[in-house]
């Protein structure tokens, strides 16, 4: 990755990736929050999961967790080492 072009091509990638993973993780958290809390809370208890009720069990442990791991496959795996140096021989693209 020589080229300045290449950079900001690499650049902008690695940020679609992790603006599209932390929007993933909000709608997540949201649709587990809200789809899976309990409707009347004054008729009944929410069954408990582990001692949670299922959407905390979502949003707050589960998600967390999951997208932590997909956060780690995402910089394994997309982003890549470059050096911030520019190269006064080589022209930009």
């Amino acid at each position: 990755m020589k080229t300045l072009s290449a950079r900001y091509r690499q650049a902008h990638k690695e940020a679609k990736w992790a603006i599209g993973l932390a929007l993933a993780y909000f709608i997540w958290w949201y649709c587990s929050a809200y789809a899976f809390a309990p409707n009347n809370v004054h008729d009944s208890l929410p069954e408990l999961y582990w001692g949670f009720p299922l959407w905390f069990l979502l949003a707050c442990i589960i998600g967390p967790v999951i997208f932590t791991l997909l956060c780690g496959l995402m910089v394994k795996y997309i982003y890549q080492d470059m050096s911030l140096d520019i190269d006064e021989d080589t022209p930009d693209e």
